[in-house]
């Protein structure tokens, strides 16, 4: 008896230890961390859309404007593309736009829809002052927006480049899991965890080697704490809509398309392809085919995010799109 009282004090014991740990990390959260969050400087400027603020960052001062559109969970875009942005800026107007929910842009109350989506880009950088036609530059689920972007409006569209863009060919339920699994990320956000986590898994000399400054990467992780919200849960539960929304539209002829493909992402299956018995290198073709014949594409080794290590080559093809799209016309 007195060996099981033991063991009761103690599952007490770790049980009152684990609350402590959690209570300290949302205090921590909602304080110390939400404090640094609160000091950041927008690096652009923050624009009216509808019920909120747009965070819109630019650079340079080229006659063809480049809009990038960040993929999904990005904590701080305009700090995630700045190695990118440097470079296209050195002959483009490049313009990263924030969605709401996303680094210092706010939280809205309109449903996330692609149609919402796409209008809220053309206003936030109609009020930031910049003119049609754009180089709409996507990653991953982005890459859906501007093909929707491109069917509504394609004379404002003069190119789209998507770097390794979800498919807009192949459409599936979002598994169940995945919402279980968000609100983990919440709870786990909530106590502090990602914010005291995230600095851990930073290599900050790989990021430095790939182009980023110290403040970028300081500010990118204090973001990393803060990015579930419910405006990105919302569009990433609705992300399988975002493609049925978009699958039916043909993409105009008109418009230069260029795929970017990861290596990974053309060489790795994942139990939704299977299910579907698609292989991961049909699942990228069959995308290319409903965009149509004139779709280019380029495998380059590395991750789903693609940007990263290819900044050149990305600018290489941009030039090499942009400048046989000017020989046409």
């Amino acid at each position: 008896m007195k060996k099981g009282k033991r063991i009761v004090r103690l599952f007490k014991g770790i049980i009152l230890l684990i609350a402590i740990l959690m209570l300290t990390g949302a205090i921590l959260h909602s304080t110390y961390y939400k404090g640094k969050l609160e000091q950041i400087i927008p690096y652009g400027r923050l624009v009216d859309v509808n019920d909120g603020q747009m965070h819109v960052c630019s650079m340079g001062k080229g006659e063809v404007t480049i809009v990038l559109l960040p993929g999904l969970g990005i904590p701080l875009p305009s700090a995630d593309f700045a190695p990118l942005m440097r470079k296209l800026s050195e002959k483009y107007t490049v313009v990263c736009i924030e969605y709401f929910g996303t680094g210092f842009s706010s939280m809205t109350s309109k449903p996330r829809t692609c149609e919402n989506y796409v209008e809220e880009i053309r206003m936030a950088l109609n009020q930031a002052g910049y003119k049609p036609p754009y180089v709409l530059m996507a990653h991953s689920i982005s890459g859906v927006y501007s093909e929707y972007y491109s069917a509504r409006y394609p004379d404002e569209i003069s190119a789209v480049i998507s770097l390794d863009g979800t498919s807009t060919a192949f459409y599936n339920e979002m598994p169940a899991i995945f919402k279980s699994i968000l609100r983990i990320a919440q709870f786990q956000q909530a106590i502090g965890v990602t914010s005291m986590v995230t600095p851990l898994a930073v290599n900050r000399n790989d990021l430095i080697s790939r182009g980023y400054s110290e403040k970028e990467i300081n500010d990118i992780i204090v973001f990393s704490g803060f990015t579930i919200n419910t405006n990105l849960v919302e569009q990433i539960e609705n992300s399988s809509g975002f493609i049925k929304q978009t699958m039916n539209l043909g993409f105009p002829e008109s418009v230069p398309y260029f795929k970017v493909i990861s290596r990974q992402t053309y060489e790795t299956t994942n139990k939704q392809l299977v299910k579907a018995g698609l292989s991961p290198q049909e699942y990228q073709l069959k995308h290319l085919e409903r965009i149509g014949g004139h779709a280019r594409y380029e495998i380059l080794d590395g991750s789903h995010f693609i940007y990263l290590n290819n900044v050149e080559r990305i600018a290489a093809i941009t030039d090499d799109l942009l400048t046989i799209d000017t020989q046409r016309e």
